[in-house]
């Protein structure tokens, strides 16, 4: 019997790290198979995202509108449904909320990134955006990595507030911050989580900073300063989701930089943490094979 997980019940059955692990499994999976996404544009600036995936024993089709009018207005921005299918018997064996299993496992991509690529950061954990994904690093964040300072920046102050004070709940130092600029320079940790229609984080950073751009996910959005993702790559290091973002990340495509010719999650997790000091940048895009990692845990436990 298809087993139908809403909002609650699909976020409680992914947890940060277990759901982080999940990811690094896929990652080096080499029986994953993801299929480029379909992206359909629709009437008003929506567009209609068809993301499959499987491996041999689980099968995935992601549906979902994103629809950027829809802010502001109590409808949600990203609606939609993971169907989850049996490989060996074509059965369906679970519907998924596909918000919900979109902002948890961006944010536990993040998680599993920095777990290896940067063990023991100490925080203050900077989150620039207060919308649904910067509620999910800030969570995914401080569970998986005991980040317990957190400072929020939003373009809206009331958003800001409501995500401090969901930080405060659990047990989080927080504060709302109004000079981002002096922020971003003393911050630890940069989660840059917003529209990506403009340019928010400029730099001068930490010289051991560590940011984490998911905002922007096509080659004409951008949040990062094109000169800020030069100064990362000379002084430091850049890693990408998946070589899929060859042709998505827009910060660092609009930053002339040679995209290709950096590592991504897969082949970073498969060697030793890296001990290369300077900054870094991991750049998010959004990958099927994220979504099936979900999947993977959620059939685990039925």
């Amino acid at each position: 019997m298809t087993q139908v997980l809403d909002v609650a019940a699909t976020a409680a059955a992914l947890p940060w790290v277990p759901l982080a692990e999940a990811i690094a499994r896929v990652a080096q999976d080499p029986q994953v198979r993801v299929p480029t996404r379909l992206v359909m544009p629709l009437d008003g600036g929506g567009h209609l995202f068809a993301m499959p995936a499987a491996d041999a024993r689980v099968a995935i089709t992601k549906l979902i509108t994103l629809t950027p009018a829809n802010a502001g207005t109590g409808h949600p921005t990203i609606q939609g449904d993971v169907v989850v299918f049996d490989v060996p018997t074509g059965a369906r064996l679970a519907v998924l909320d596909g918000p919900t299993v979109t902002a948890r496992r961006t944010a536990a991509v993040s998680l599993c990134a920095l777990r290896h690529l940067a063990p023991g950061l100490a925080g203050p954990l900077l989150v620039v955006g207060a919308g649904v994904q910067g509620r999910a690093h800030l969570e995914a964040l401080s569970t998986g990595l005991g980040l317990n300072e957190v400072w929020v920046a939003s373009a809206r102050a009331a958003s800001a507030d409501a995500l401090v004070r969901h930080a405060q709940g659990l047990g989080l130092t927080a504060r709302r911050v109004d000079d981002l600029a002096r922020a971003a320079a003393n911050a630890a940790v940069i989660v840059t989580a917003t529209p990506a229609q403009a340019v928010v984080l400029h730099g001068p950073l930490r010289p051991d900073a560590v940011v984490v751009a998911v905002g922007a996910y096509t080659p004409h959005m951008q949040e990062l300063d094109p000169a800020l993702c030069r100064w990362i790559a000379t002084h430091g290091q850049i890693v990408l989701d998946t070589r899929d973002a060859d042709h998505e990340a827009g910060d660092v495509l609009q930053a002339g930089l040679p995209v290709s010719d950096y590592p991504h999650l897969g082949t970073v997790l498969a060697q030793p943490a890296p001990q290369k000091g300077g900054p870094l940048l991991f750049k998010s895009c959004g990958w099927g094979g994220w979504d099936l990692a979900a999947a993977q845990l959620v059939v685990s436990a039925l």
